[in-house]
């Protein structure tokens, strides 16, 4: 009863917030349906939601009512708690944007290669990924790339550098060792840099999963350009920045580059991006490939 009375009291106290923020912003309309009321304007970055109903997740910018029993598998849960114990995500809870780079491992790690994650911090990600796949069983390695201090301010472009700062407001604070520490039991290559300067230290000559989070254009598309031959087929690839509004500029990007590949990037609602290296046919062209998710612990 508590917990439905706090949903109750939080879902009122950002409908007010919301309505008075709109307070002489001309231009809005509303749309109601049974579910939802609607306020769109004609900049799309200024449209409102408001959901009716018992939510099922409501956290890092998505709220949904639909199904997401997914989030309470034990494997996952198990791998998330792993995740948050590294302090990667300090109040948030990114679980759906963790679930969606596990279930990416899963599909891949029979595949040949190895894992790579260009942006780490601290951790969180690749450390609930190595739980749920339990990949120190695979006989594979996974490198981790990242400056471990936050952004190179070398690598922003002017609008990066107006818009984000390169320790997220101290955020990103040296945590090299501790992610040492972190990653202690698991066969990892930990290399410390900034991208492009240490792609070359990736000695693997095949990848099956790339994770990509730099929260920077530069350095995030050199590692795509770099990894695209060593991606094995059927290799998957996480963008974690690919649809969040602040992060246009790694969306336009990302889409000349799949233009440029011939592929098209998933957008997912979580703010992620992702694809598949497709999968050459026997006549020669490049096929799709479909993947179907079935966990089953190692």
């Amino acid at each position: 009863m508590t917990n439905y009375l706090n949903h109750i009291f939080r879902t009122l106290k950002s409908t007010f917030r919301t309505l008075l923020w709109l307070i002489g912003k001309p231009g809005f309309r509303m749309q109601r349906t049974q579910n939802y009321c609607l306020l769109t304007h004609p900049d799309a970055r200024l449209n409102v939601v408001n959901i009716r109903g018992k939510l099922t997740f409501d956290s890092d910018g998505l709220a949904t009512m639909h199904n997401c029993d997914f989030l309470r598998d034990p494997y996952f849960e198990k791998a998330y708690q792993s995740g948050q114990k590294t302090g990667s995500w300090g109040n948030a809870n990114p679980a759906w944007r963790a679930y969606v780079g596990c279930w990416a491992a899963e599909q891949v790690k029979s595949l040949p290669g190895d894992f790579v994650e260009c942006g780490v911090n601290r951790g969180g990600l690749s450390r609930a990924v190595v739980d749920y796949v339990n990949f120190a069983a695979l006989g594979k390695t996974f490198y981790l790339l990242d400056t471990f201090a936050g952004l190179d301010e070398r690598y922003m472009s002017e609008t990066e550098r107006q818009a984000k700062n390169p320790t997220f407001g101290g955020r990103y604070q040296d945590c090299y060792e501790d992610v040492c520490r972190t990653f202690a039991d698991i066969p990892v290559k930990v290399i410390r840099g900034s991208i492009p300067e240490t792609l070359l230290e990736v000695d693997t000559q095949q990848v099956c999963y790339l994770s990509i989070d730099m929260n920077c254009v530069e350095p995030e598309i050199a590692a795509a350009e770099f990894f695209w031959d060593k991606l094995v087929p059927g290799a998957i690839v996480v963008l974690d920045d690919y649809g969040w509004a602040d992060c246009l500029e790694q969306k336009k990007a990302f889409d000349d580059f799949a233009r440029q590949k011939g592929i098209a990037i998933l957008s997912l609602p979580t703010g992620q991006g992702l694809f598949f290296k497709p999968i050459p046919s026997l006549s020669g062209a490049e096929d799709t490939i479909s993947l179907t998710h079935c966990h089953q612990p190692s």
